[in-house]
């Protein structure tokens, strides 16, 4: 299993999962199809399927596009919204990208039908898991067609239940935003400090921040360390899902320094 990350518009990624045993890939959310088809000629692969976590535009917006370049591709997403789409998924589904499978995580909050992809290959190999806009490195999506709760569920007990060790791929380079308002939430935790040094040295090289893995975003992502006292006490709640919209609420305005 190999994933290349290709950057898009300003802020985007998109990527190409890649069986490298078949040479079959699938892109998740290519909003630039004729860049996205470039790499898959340039590693001669054939594309099969789109994985769309989705339906926003800088997300799903390319599908159109890319279903003319590439005939016969399976658009995947789990909301009739998706542009092109061909097989709409729910939680737990399973497809295939040539020995690869990929799990669908139904995660709504950031919009109703929002799909993560979770993809496991051979026993040694790490697993990864595609998150769209519902959890960043450090962060997570704004609630726009959903609630604190569901957030909670999507980010503590849908995708904290995967491998610690699994790979976190998300739809944007928000990490060091992120981080700032992490290090306002917890300014005494050592692993917000130590990975906002090292994300603002990436960004200063031109170089992604992606991906990090489930365990690390429980050590510094303030969305996944709702159930914490720290976190509970900075936003001066007393439970997780209220903690959540408290502090969801005050990173919607936040203003780095």
């Amino acid at each position: 299993m190999k994933v290349k990350y290709l950057p898009a518009l300003s802020d985007n990624y998109m990527y190409l999962l890649i069986d490298e045993a078949s040479k079959t890939c699938a892109a998740i959310d290519p909003v630039e199809p004729k860049k996205l088809v470039e790499a898959v000629e340039k590693e001669k692969l054939k594309l099969t399927t789109v994985l769309t976590t989705h339906h926003h535009w800088d997300h799903a917006g390319g599908n159109n596009e890319l279903v003319k370049l590439v005939p016969g591709l399976d658009i995947c997403g789990g909301d009739n919204r998706v542009d092109a789409l061909t097989r709409k998924v729910t939680h737990n589904d399973t497809l295939k990208v040539g020995s690869l499978l990929v799990k669908c995580l139904m995660t709504p909050c950031h919009t109703s039908g929002h799909i993560c992809y979770y993809v496991t290959g051979s026993q040694d190999e790490t697993p990864v898991v595609f998150t769209g806009d519902t959890l960043f490195i450090g962060g997570c999506g704004r609630f726009f067609e959903g609630t604190a709760d569901q957030m909670y569920k999507a980010l503590v007990d849908v995708l904290g239940s995967l491998p610690g060790e699994t790979k976190v791929f998300c739809g944007h380079e928000y990490t060091v935003q992120n981080l700032k308002f992490a290090q306002h939430v917890e300014p005494g935790n050592p692993a917000v400090k130590n990975k906002l040094t090292w994300a603002e040295e990436q960004v200063r090289g031109n170089s992604a921040t992606v991906p990090s893995t489930i365990s690390e975003e429980f050590s510094y992502n303030p969305f996944m360390r709702v159930r914490e006292k720290s976190v509970q006490t900075h936003a001066k709640q007393g439970d997780p899902i209220a903690t959540m919209a408290s502090i969801r609420a005050e990173k919607d305005t936040f203003k780095a320094k």
